[in-house]
């Protein structure tokens, strides 16, 4: 697979001193790139600090804006291409029903003719399978045909395809010359170091609003069910929630209340059975939720847990063999008390739940709720977004217009209607100015999934207007039984997020700047592994469970586990790793 690196001399059709006044640590732009420098610029270029270049590089930034303060079209002085240029584009098929093709619908035209029609660029959209990405991308390699651009939110998988040779090197200096807007957010946000790998700069990353907060997923419970066995609140610990599943299955309202549905990747998180301080060395290690942390004393407690669970019959026994799908019909039909899923102002699934069940009542697990844990402690976000690769495979040109891809959707304006569509149709003002999506809108411009999320995840993972009580009236279905309801208790999701977010409460996981090939050699192997050997354990006998993870654990190790955490602790140890906040350890 041959690989290109984005020379300094790709040609850019921006004005020079938009281009100039965008290069990070250059300083006066025109002095410092002149055949003419002095020696003593070159030698007081070359004695600037970390500190110093990124203060210069922020108010480099400001010149991308107007007087007034607005942002300027910073695509404005493009040219287009003098013979067309195929973008491929990668988007996620996620399997769901009622939105459009992915593919081919009216948004994929509408870049189109907005983008790609203007600089002589064919846009053309790769679907990936978001549950067999890795799967997905492989075969497109195999047969040249990966997209311009390759995207993923787990950075183990973006490494692998370096690793693999999927990813050309790019040099930043051009990325910010061609998409001056979407490099200052990144140096605004402190992300350029999320950017290389071994000292090789491989990605760009896109803004992820309120990492450590998210209110997007959100867990709805039955509180009808619960009133019914003398609850008035949600089981906030343990000790409740299984005194509240066993009273409702011998009340006769749920078999197993519990439910479940087969094993993911990534589902299987342990932060909740976490404490602080932390041990730094340990997180970087086991922190990683991509390769489950079996062996690991987290793990191990949320593990037996769900023992407990499953033999108390709390947990469906058949949930090994249920789709997410079956999951969802088993909510909507009562057969499960708990339902989890990403807020957007369109929820078939909550909208069917109460067509279904007309006198029903639900909440929200609350923030500070340990009933599937022991302490408040979860996954904070990355600290970025989408995190987004240039093939090895494509041409300069092609590369080029993934990047002014990337810039034109950061404008404002394409961003916006990205997001919340055609005023009128897809989304409303309301009184105060705020936008708000159409509930169960099916006219022609209909948004593909989470109001067109995968085609604009590429620069900002979420959409925010207004305050948060706006933010969640719009992103939240404003026709459900109980949206008012919801909307408030989701609002005190975010707030009781953001004072445990303060005391460190909200814990990334450790990011490497270097391939660990054990990761990448291992990756879907452990998925595969633990995926078995997590069935087995949750299904054994409980006097079985302490033995049988002790087999699991070592089975585990040999397969590969133990030189991926060795291979962690030897990167964290050389310094090329992220560290814990003071406040975590």
């Amino acid at each position: 697979m041959r690989k290109h690196v984005l020379r300094k001399t790709l040609s850019v059709a921006l004005v020079g001193a938009m281009a100039a006044g965008a290069l990070a640590g250059c300083g006066d732009g025109a002095a410092a790139t002149t055949a003419a420098a002095t020696e003593a610029e070159k030698t007081e270029a070359a004695e600037k600090t970390e500190a110093e270049e990124a203060e210069e590089t922020k108010a480099e930034a400001e010149e991308t804006k107007g007087g007034d303060g607005e942002a300027t079209d910073t695509t404005a002085e493009w040219e287009p291409f003098a013979e067309n240029v195929t973008l491929k584009i990668p988007v996620y098929d996620r399997g769901q029903e009622g939105v459009p093709n992915v593919s081919d619908n009216y948004w994929t035209k509408w870049i189109q003719e907005n983008f790609g029609d203007k600089y002589n660029i064919t846009v053309t959209f790769e679907p990936i399978t978001r549950t067999d990405v890795m799967t997905e991308y492989s075969l497109l390699a195999s047969g040249e045909q990966l997209p311009t651009l390759l995207m993923e939110y787990d950075y183990p998988k973006v490494a692998q395809w370096a690793n693999d040779g999927y990813l050309t090197t790019i040099n930043m200096d051009d990325f910010a010359a061609i998409a001056p807007t979407y490099y200052n957010k990144m140096v605004e946000l402190d992300q350029l170091q999320y950017t290389t790998l071994n000292d090789e700069t491989y990605f760009v990353v896109a803004e992820r609003p309120n990492y450590e907060t998210q209110f997007s997923f959100i867990r709805f419970v039955r509180m009808d069910w619960l009133e019914e066995v003398g609850y008035d609140h949600v089981p906030m610990n343990r000790e409740e929630y299984i005194d509240a599943m066993t009273k409702i299955q011998e009340a006769g309202i749920c078999e197993h209340p519990g439910g479940g549905e087969r094993l993911g990747v990534g589902a299987d998180q342990n932060d909740g059975y976490r404490s602080l301080p932390m041990d730094e060395t340990e997180w970087a290690m086991y922190g990683d939720f991509s390769i489950p942390a079996l062996g690991w004393e987290p793990n191990y407690k949320l593990v037996k847990n769900a023992n407990e669970e499953y033999n108390l019959g709390i947990t469906d026994p058949e949930y090994y063999i249920t789709d997410k799908e079956t999951a969802k019909a088993n909510f909507i039909n009562g057969k499960s008390f708990m339902y989890g899923d990403y807020i957007s102002a369109d929820m078939p699934t909550l909208t069917s739940f109460y067509e279904q069940n007309p006198d029903a009542k639900l909440a929200i697990i609350p923030k500070d709720s340990t009933y599937a844990g022991e302490n408040n402690i979860w996954r904070a976000e990355n600290p970025f977004g989408m995190i987004i690769g240039f093939s090895s495979q494509a041409t300069e040109d092609e590369i080029k217009a993934g990047m002014m891809y990337l810039e034109w959707m950061s404008q404002e304006d394409n961003l916006f209607t990205m997001q919340w569509g055609i005023e009128g149709e897809n989304f409303n003002y309301n009184e105060e100015g705020i936008p708000e999506s159409v509930a169960d809108y099916n006219g022609d411009c209909k948004q593909g999934y989470n109001n067109n999320k995968d085609y604009w995840a590429c620069v900002k993972e979420g959409r925010l207007a207004g305050t948060i009580e706006q933010q969640v009236a719009a992103q939240f279905p404003q026709n459900l039984p109980q949206s008012e309801e919801l909307q408030e208790q989701i609002v005190e999701f975010y707030n009781t997020s953001v004072e445990l977010a303060k005391e460190g409460n909200a814990v990334s996981p450790c990011i490497f700047a270097t391939v660990l090939d054990a990761e990448t050699d291992n990756l879907t192997a452990l998925q595969e592994l633990y995926v078995e050997l997590r069935d087995e354990l949750t299904m054994c006998a409980p006097e079985e469970f302490d033995a049988k993870y002790e087999e699991a654990k070592q089975e585990y190790l040999d397969a590969g586990y133990q030189d991926v955490i060795d291979q962690r602790k030897e990167a964290y140890e050389a310094g090329l790793s992220t560290k814990l906040k003071d406040n975590q350890k």
